[in-house]
């Protein structure tokens, strides 16, 4: 059996309710994903989430070709959706992505755990922080798309 490696936890606020913060990366996130963190690089694709648990998020590139990267796991608008993530790896290898919308009236505080990495064997602990620094990466944008669209 393997060794259970504790969940990447990450949490953080931002300045709009929960059910503008669901929405922006739920609805929109196709506009802010940054593009470097996708299966294939390509400025031009398109990321998409189907909103359902059972649903697909994945990119699409200019010439129609699509790249899974997880499946809808728990779907609950505006407080808490989840999803498998195996972008760039074999669907067997997929981690799990849980993310709540903890309402403060006018902010929200966002709560990530990523878990599951003991699937991945030995390479498990190598992932976990590979994928802390894609979080890094992709939450900023976040941020400042909800922040910004609330406010206008």
């Amino acid at each position: 059996m393997a060794e259970v490696i504790e969940p990447l936890r990450i949490s953080f606020d931002v300045a709009c309710p929960a059910a503008h913060a669901f929405r922006i990366w739920t609805d929109r996130i196709d506009t802010w994903w940054p593009r470097d963190h996708t299966a294939t690089n390509d400025a031009e694709s398109v990321i998409r989430l189907e909103k359902r648990v059972g649903g697909r998020l994945f990119e699409v590139t200019p010439d129609g070709e699509e790249h899974l990267w997880g499946t809808v796991t728990v779907w609950q608008p505006s407080n808490r959706f989840g999803y498998d993530w195996h972008i760039r790896r074999d669907a067997a290898d997929a981690t799990d992505v849980q993310i709540s919308f903890v309402s403060h009236g006018e902010s929200t505080t966002v709560q990530i755990v990523h878990s599951g990495w003991e699937r991945l064997g030995a390479n498990g602990p190598t992932w976990k922080d590979l994928n802390r620094g894609g979080w890094n990466g992709v939450l900023p944008q976040y941020i400042a798309e909800a922040e910004k669209s609330s406010a206008g």
